[in-house]
């Protein structure tokens, strides 16, 4: 098997290649993903209506990591145990009910930011380029703001979904993203010296 290239991942792997791995390696990753994705919905700040969490951050670089499809398959698979009412959503909320409500917008666009960001990383967005590495990780957390911003609007009208679900996020969003990029030129750093 050829190893997986860091600056130009193949197609379909991520940066970690574990498309091309077997298939009870791709579960225990998607098990260590939707981990991982729970932890960072512990690291929350209580905001109105919707709290400040590490999610995003996690949900991009599972999507980096992991490849479009096994990230947005990782989120899914989160997002489903979070339907069945397991505690892995912000300070262990879990539930329909609890996904129906201000942050459904947001949850909805996770799977989508980590298929796009994976996409991009396969794509030569990754820490060899820290620019386009951190412009991918933005382009998931705007897109994360902008589904939450859709749904929001349902519920309080689209100005004020603009000024308490897009405004406060968007400091964060791109402290996330430069954070996000920086781990992605670690990675990239030990994968080389390894």
């Amino acid at each position: 098997m050829t190893p997986v290239s860091y600056a130009q991942p193949r197609a379909g792997l991520g940066l970690l290649g574990l498309g091309a791995r077997p298939a009870t390696v791709q579960a225990f990753a998607v098990l260590a993903g939707t981990i991982l994705l729970t932890l960072s919905s512990y690291v929350a700040v209580p905001m109105y209506p919707v709290p400040v969490t590490m999610q995003t951050l996690a949900v991009t670089m599972v999507g980096a990591l992991y490849g479009w499809r096994l990230g947005a398959l990782t989120v899914l698979a989160w997002l489903g145990e979070a339907a069945l009412g397991l505690p892995v959503l912000t300070n262990g909320q879990g539930g329909l009910a609890y996904m129906a409500g201000p942050t459904a917008g947001y949850l909805v666009a996770f799977p989508f930011a980590a298929a796009l960001v994976g996409w991009l990383t396969e794509r030569g967005f990754t820490g060899a380029r820290p620019v386009l590495a951190f412009s991918s990780m933005l382009l998931g957390n705007a897109l994360c703001l902008a589904f939450g911003a859709l749904w929001l609007s349902t519920l309080l009208g689209f100005e004020k979904a603009l000024m308490v679900g897009v405004v406060p996020f968007i400091i964060g969003g791109v402290l996330k993203s430069a954070l996000g990029a920086s781990l992605l030129m670690a990675f990239g750093r030990l994968r080389r010296q390894g």
